[in-house]
């Protein structure tokens, strides 16, 4: 069970990885959904919050590719497993970011946010923040089974 969890989770990080990848090298395709908006003005339509540079895009897609890799390298999907404590403890650590992501931080993200209103505010409470509390406890699973 714990190996199928740990292949779903490498392909979903991957997956994930690969979509900012494209964002860093210019694509924008999905553009509006991913950065949470605010409103511009009282009655006026809404502006991203931040406009995210392709570097920092290229970081994260690193990032999540690192994930990837230190949960194969957890079940032995690369190389035998690795059972050092100190790697299931920095995954058991993403995995308590992954929950952090899904509260929020209560005003733009996370199931808590306070604006609403936006394509991404919907889409993060349907979609982003329930697959951050998946994505959480999948690294638990995989860290301590």
């Amino acid at each position: 069970m714990t190996l199928l969890v740990a292949r779903s989770l490498v392909a979903i990080f991957a997956t994930i990885s690969l979509i900012h990848l494209y964002w860093a090298l210019g694509g924008r395709w999905a553009a509006l959904a991913v950065v949470p908006q605010v409103p511009a003005r009282q009655g006026e339509s809404l502006r991203p919050a931040f406009n995210p540079s392709g570097w920092l895009t290229l970081l994260v897609a690193l990032a999540l590719l690192l994930i990837a890799v230190l949960v194969c390298l957890r079940v032995g999907l690369l190389a035998p497993p690795v059972t050092h404590r100190a790697l299931q403890w920095l995954i058991s650590a993403i995995a308590l970011l992954m929950f952090a992501r899904a509260i929020g931080e209560s005003n733009l993200v996370g199931f808590f946010k306070e604006v609403k209103g936006s394509m991404f505010a919907k889409l993060d409470t349907w979609v982003y923040s329930p697959l951050c509390v998946v994505l959480g406890a999948g690294l638990l699973t995989v860290a301590w089974a």
